[in-house]
């Protein structure tokens, strides 16, 4: 009996040696390959941050401490290549006046991004063309693109895309959590209105084409999304979205969805707001307080920024009171998986949504995206298909849509 407890006990170290080896091979291996591809994150909201006295982008931040999901130094130390920092605009009222402060909400923002990005231009620099990505990254420095998460600024003035491109965005969300002029919002309250994109959202969706302007599908409806396919020359992207089969939000792509994207040439971006990844146990008090606060602040639509100030530190502290259950790296990756059972290796990449709701248990910040390429090797991809992951395939459908442009 004793003879067979030691060789228990034997068998069970040698196990136990085996596995921290494996370990610690597949800990080197993604390291590797992180270090080799070129890593894109395609939406971050970290622009509703720039110009506030308590974040500086250009030093390392704890999230802890102040929310804050990015910033260049955990950029470099994530291994993240390559960002989109996404000008964020609340719907509000679609008139005349809503519009126009809507427009200079934008030009605010787009003003405070680029401030921020040149005078940290030892760290970081804006690019503009899928080649600015690759050329920054070899120099050692982020690479900062633009895009405008929702169409509402627009108005219903076909000239404000060109207006936008201009101004650096590369790609538009059409709509938010609100049905606006371009088509209708999987959220809105108040159901459909164009049933789809309205007539002006067609012509958004052509000028965009001829402009090569990617469009983004992220949060329009499923009737919205159809429509654009239908009739886009060019692949489109959901910039950051998950999949309705593993979770059953609204804002999902299902199946047919995911098939058409491919069809289309297109990409979903692995989005990781918590309730898109997992349906995970609510918490009342924790919701009723946000909606309280977003009813407090108009929806956060047209604030100047001491008043957005205060909003952040207000949000911060329902963090502080109402700890979120958060999913996992591998909760996350389970939706990798999927697309890729679904609509092909070639059609899937990540857009966090970070310091816009996006955070996972072991990936809450961007200085731990080494975590998400350990799981990928963890479950057998190979560098080649990380690397499409990572950007390989966004970045293909930025240089068709880039190609396409005026034809």
């Amino acid at each position: 009996m004793k003879l067979n407890y030691l060789v228990l006990i034997a068998g069970l170290l040698f196990s136990g040696c085996k596995s921290t080896q494996s370990e610690k091979r597949i800990q080197r291996k993604a390291e590797k390959i992180h270090e080799k591809v070129f890593t894109v994150d395609t939406h971050t909201d970290t622009p509703l941050r720039l110009g506030g006295e308590h974040f500086d982008v250009g030093k390392r931040n704890d999230p802890y401490e102040n929310g804050s999901k990015v910033d260049f130094p955990r950029m470099k130390e994530g291994g993240l290549d390559a960002i989109f920092f996404a000008v964020f605009i609340g719907q509000g009222e679609r008139t005349p006046e809503g519009i126009r402060k809507a427009r200079e909400t934008t030009d605010e923002i787009f003003s405070v991004l680029k401030d921020a990005v040149e005078s940290n231009s030892e760290q970081a620099e804006l690019a503009y063309t899928p080649d600015d990505g690759y050329r920054i990254e070899k120099t050692g420095k982020r690479a900062v693109y633009i895009g405008l998460e929702n169409g509402y600024p627009i108005g219903t003035d076909l000239e404000m895309v060109e207006e936008y491109y201009r101004r650096g965005a590369r790609y538009i969300t059409l709509c938010h959590s609100s049905n606006n002029d371009i088509c209708d919002s999987s959220t809105d309250p108040g159901g459909p209105e164009h049933h789809g994109l309205s007539p002006f959202g067609e012509e958004v969706v052509k000028e965009m084409n001829r402009l090569g302007m990617m469009i983004d599908v992220s949060h329009i409806s499923d009737e919205a999304f159809y429509d654009v396919l239908k009739i886009t020359r060019t692949p489109v992207i959901a910039s950051h979205s998950c999949t309705r089969a593993l979770c059953a939000s609204q804002r999902n792509l299902d199946d047919d969805m995911l098939k058409a994207l491919a069809t289309n040439g297109g990409v979903v971006q692995i989005c990781f707001v918590p309730s898109y990844v997992a349906d995970i146990e609510s918490n009342p008090q924790r919701d009723s307080a946000r909606v309280a606060l977003r009813e407090k602040y108009g929806n956060f639509s047209e604030l100047d920024e001491e008043t957005m100030e205060k909003v952040r530190q207000e949000w911060y502290a329902l963090d502080r009171k109402y700890p979120p259950v958060l999913p996992t790296v591998s909760d996350m990756v389970e939706h990798i998986d999927h697309v890729v059972e679904v609509a092909g290796i070639d059609h899937v990449g990540i857009g966090t949504d970070f310091d816009g709701g996006g955070g996972l248990k072991d990936c809450f910040d961007v200085s731990e995206m080494h975590s998400i390429t350990k799981e990928l090797v963890k479950r057998g991809y190979s560098e080649e298909e990380i690397r499409k992951i990572w950007g390989g395939n966004f970045m293909r459908v930025f240089r068709e849509v880039e190609a396409a442009a005026g034809s």
